[in-house]
């Protein structure tokens, strides 16, 4: 958990096991930096003693925003997905108000009955006052915020809520995250402490992903995954250099020209002409990013259109591709395999090379020393009476100055909490210590292998 009570927000995290990290940031309303005699720690059981300098029944909201971000994917209909996450941190917020409104509440009627108690039995039978069944009901909404029909802010109320928000969004879909994952982020936040309190230990556990390569995967066989490759009938691009701005620009471009039916199905390797940092499409840049570290290093910072990490990139280090293609070439399968058998071709390619390759996690690809790279995804709708695309990239580490990217890159260890090593630096593993090849050599070994592939 973050903190910065100066400028009013919370920060939690959470990283799914085999999965991605999500963060949530709340900021609370300036009128609740005191309340009466109530904490957002006190909405899942930890109650604290909190200034009774002023009335909180004065003021309607305790949280102002929630903001959710991190490395997960958001996949379906693109307007859609965007109302949906809104619709999650929206949710998030009037839950929490209204929880914190009951709980003052119940709070201030204490209260009464202290100072009923006080005034002496002679007043034992005011109206007032209150009776033991309705302290009883204050007591137990200070616990579980469920009293009288408040909604309950335990892991399991706040998970449930989510997972109803995602449910009214049928054509969009988070990958790499779920609800309890989620939950856990907002939980983090609203405890207000440096770790999460036991309650929170309800956490799912997930299996990582199958890596035995000899086995069918996206559904398909390895020779269906090669027909559907032949099938496609790609165009290879070795492509010019281009600054990283002109990078993400040409991306959505020309998945949008084969959405409409414009462009042929293409695959295009890169060539970058400046360095640059590349966070995902749903990452905070506060977060992820020391800006400027990386401005004076002379690295551009650009956003892309597809979710998942941030990339370090430099010119000489980097190989990055990325494929254009129809969305009936992904039809039938799941989110999570068509990032295999997109990756089909670049599999067998490094395999060539001598590696020994398996993917990891939901969009990374490894040996059995380290991290090569990662890939990324984003499906765009018909237009125009087109067929669809699918923009599926992959940034691969060639070599890295790996004491720079750790000066530009901000790794938080709720990230690397499910890794067996705990160093962002050391996870990765270039190609070049692998293969002893140049750069050229490998660009040109991936070349030969997407053109074969495709015929």
């Amino acid at each position: 958990m973050v903190e910065d009570s100066s400028r009013g927000f919370c920060r939690g995290l959470y990283k799914q096991p085999g999965g991605k990290l999500v963060g949530v940031t709340i900021h609370r309303a300036a009128e609740h930096g005191k309340t009466r005699g109530t904490s957002l720690g006190m909405l899942h059981g930890t109650v604290r003693e909190a200034s009774r300098d002023s009335d909180a029944a004065d003021h309607d909201a305790f949280l102002e925003s929630c903001a959710i971000d991190g490395d997960f994917f958001l996949d379906g209909d693109e307007n859609d997905a965007q109302r949906m996450l809104r619709d999650i941190e929206r949710t998030l917020v009037v839950r929490t108000n209204t929880a914190m409104r009951a709980l003052t509440a119940g709070t201030a009627m204490e209260s009464r009955a202290d100072d009923t108690h006080d005034a002496g039995a002679e007043d034992s039978h005011d109206h007032d006052a209150l009776s033991a069944d309705e302290t009883a009901r204050c007591s137990e909404s200070r616990v579980d915020g469920n009293a009288d029909g408040v909604d309950r802010m335990d892991h399991a109320g706040v998970s449930a809520a989510i997972a109803d928000v995602m449910r009214r969004y049928p054509d969009a879909r988070m990958v790499g995250m779920t609800p309890q994952g989620i939950a856990t982020a907002f939980l983090r936040a609203v405890a207000d402490m440096e770790s999460p309190v036991q309650a929170l230990r309800t956490e799912p556990v997930i299996e990582p992903p199958d890596r035995d390569r000899t086995r069918s995967y996206c559904g398909l066989t390895a020779e269906e995954c090669a027909n559907r490759w032949k099938a496609l009938h790609a165009r290879v691009v070795h492509d010019e250099p281009r600054m990283p701005e002109e990078q993400m620009a040409i991306d959505v471009a020309w998945a949008r020209q084969v959405a409409a039916g414009e462009r042929e199905p293409t695959l295009r390797i890169w060539e970058w002409a400046a360095p640059a940092v590349v966070i995902g499409r749903f990452q905070s840049l506060e977060h992820e990013v020391d800006a400027r570290a990386a401005r004076d290093g002379g690295f551009h910072i650009v956003r892309r259109c597809t979710g998942g990490g941030a990339m370090f990139i430099e010119p000489g280090n980097a190989i990055t591709y990325s494929l254009y293609a129809p969305l009936e070439f992904v039809h039938g399968i799941s989110i999570e395999d068509s990032y295999r058998l997109c990756d089909h071709w670049l599999v067998e390619a490094l395999d060539g090379l001598g590696l020994d390759v398996r993917f990891s996690g939901l969009n990374d690809i490894a040996t059995q020393y380290g991290k090569l790279g990662g890939a990324a995804q984003r499906r765009f709708a018909p237009r125009d009476g087109g067929p669809g695309a699918v923009l599926h990239h992959v940034t691969l580490a060639y070599d890295i100055d790996a004491l720079k990217m750790s000066r530009v890159l901000r790794t938080s260890r709720e990230k690397m909490s499910d890794k067996a090593v705990k160093s962002a630096v050391k996870r990765v593993d270039p190609m070049r210590s692998q293969t002893g090849m140049s750069r050229d050599a490998v660009v040109g070994a991936l070349l030969a292998a997407a053109r074969r592939v495709t015929i």
